[in-house]
């Protein structure tokens, strides 16, 4: 995947989120310990959300690259997102996935809580 694919992926996350009532709060927030591609307000919750995207599905479900510490390091920089942000009244944090396939027609599998 080139730049451009994952833009693209994240500004039709971006859209889908919106559309399902969230608020955008943060693109591309990066610190020393990695980078977050959204941060969302769903309701009184703060997510993370990791977007994946794919061309095709030939190599597999976009979210199956989010593995077990990629996902602990994503639970981390949610943390450090909200004490950054002095966010700390909203209890309730999340990392949700949003796994986007571009061909041969576009799909969009929204997972929470991941």
């Amino acid at each position: 995947m080139n730049q451009a694919t994952g833009k693209r992926g994240e500004d039709l996350a971006a859209r889908f989120l919106e559309a399902a009532g969230m608020i955008i709060l943060e693109r591309n927030w990066r610190c020393a310990a990695g980078e977050l591609d959204l941060v969302v307000r769903d309701g009184n919750a703060i997510v993370a959300v990791e977007v994946k995207t794919r061309t095709t599905s030939r190599a597999g479900h976009p979210l199956e690259a989010i593995t077990p510490v990629k996902l602990h390091r994503l639970h981390l920089l949610l943390r450090a997102w909200v004490a950054e942000h002095e966010m700390r009244r909203y209890q309730r944090l999340r990392v949700d996935g949003v796994a986007i396939t571009l061909l041969p027609k576009l799909f969009i599998d929204y997972r929470k809580g991941i």
